[in-house]
């Protein structure tokens, strides 16, 4: 049963970066595409981020493009997501993901707050 646990978060001012990890246990990783998502209050979770399991394909919600970078490392078992130049409306609470054929796994999520 894999587990995921993120870290990473906190309070930054606009314009500050951060970055999320995501640790992963009871599996190997590289078997499963990962992703980042994350909730705001009153709204949706929605999509910040994927990969593959080699990296090879990587997207990116229009809203982050170029501020955000997901990474991963399948000998450390871990997943990043480096956040540039962060803006208030990217304050929610962040949650990995990895899912492989018909089986999805979360984390417990981690806040992130911009604001000055």
């Amino acid at each position: 049963q894999l587990q995921l646990v993120e870290s990473g978060g906190g309070l930054v001012q606009p314009g500050g970066s951060l970055r999320l990890s995501c640790a992963a246990s009871g599996s190997s990783l590289d078997r499963y595409a990962v992703a980042w998502f994350r909730q705001a209050p009153g709204k949706e979770r929605e999509g910040v981020s994927c990969t593959t399991t080699r990296s090879d394909i990587t997207n990116y919600a229009d809203s982050v493009k170029g501020r955000f970078t997901i990474s991963r490392d399948n000998a450390k078992n871990m997943v990043y997501l480096q956040m540039n130049s962060l803006k208030p409306e990217d304050s929610a609470v962040y949650y990995c993901y990895a899912g492989i054929t018909s089986r999805d796994y979360w984390g417990q999520g981690t806040q992130v707050t911009v604001s000055s």
